[in-house]
């Protein structure tokens, strides 16, 4: 079972060189997990300050700045394991040092039916020729629950794929997935060394997660143009944030 890992907290609680040690730290977790063969893709995201919001409504999309949510404990990274349930996904996140202070939101992947085939993960270990001039983005979809009815969701989620496999031709393609309902989500505590486990996800906003969309391009800008073209920002809202660069 394949789950995303959302880690919460607030960037006041850490120096920039207490993050870095801390992602240090999860990085090597990674690579234990990835030598398992538990781990698939994660990554720390820049600053909540580099958010930028992308709606389109009546054909015409809307840019604005900022997070999507003004929340206390904002998003800062992810991490996507395959494992066999959910016990083990909590005995990861609780591993996390980020669990210390913030929140770990557990969210499982949604299985995408048989006729519908994203593209093979390959661009992140197989960078174009001018990989240093570009940079990658996370697209965050979010949508109120029941914003697609399922007779649209179906030919939603086909469009949302047609629009992965345009952009894995394009060599701007690294990630992608839906997410099942919030109502599936569990948070993950750990405060003194107890580990408390919640059900549900970790704010409770009218709009939730609903899947991401990792891509590789030149600017915000062509960032932005393709969060146009995904149906979840027609009815929802596209949060796009830069990943996080280690300093060398």
């Amino acid at each position: 079972m394949k789950y995303m890992l959302l880690i919460y907290a607030s960037e006041s609680w850490w120096t920039e060189d207490e993050r870095r040690d801390y992602i240090l730290e999860s990085t090597a977790i990674c690579k234990e997990l990835e030598t398992q063969g538990m781990w698939l893709i994660a990554s720390a995201l820049d600053s909540i300050a580099t958010a930028t919001c992308v709606r389109v409504r009546d054909g015409k999309h809307q840019v604005t700045d900022g997070p999507f949510a003004e929340t206390t404990e904002q998003l800062g990274g992810y991490c996507i394991v395959d494992v066999r349930d959910v016990d083990e996904a909590i005995d990861i996140a609780s591993r996390l040092p980020p669990a210390t202070k913030g929140t770990i939101e557990i969210r499982p992947l949604l299985p995408l039916p048989n006729s519908l085939l994203l593209p093979e993960r390959g661009t992140a270990d197989q960078p174009p020729s001018d990989a240093e001039q570009r940079r990658d983005y996370i697209l965050l979809m979010y949508a109120q629950e029941g914003a697609w009815p399922p007779d649209e969701h179906a030919p939603a989620l086909a469009e949302s794929v047609d629009v992965c496999q345009q952009l894995h031709v394009n060599g701007q393609f690294i990630s992608a997935a839906p997410l099942q309902p919030p109502k599936t989500a569990y948070c993950v505590r750990v405060r003194h060394g107890a580990r408390a486990v919640t059900d549900g996800p970790f704010t409770e906003t009218k709009e939730q997660l609903g899947g991401y969309f990792l891509i590789r391009v030149a600017n915000l800008n062509e960032a932005i143009s393709i969060a146009a073209r995904i149906p979840g920002s027609h009815r929802g809202t596209a949060e796009i944030r830069p990943l996080y660069r280690l300093p060398v």
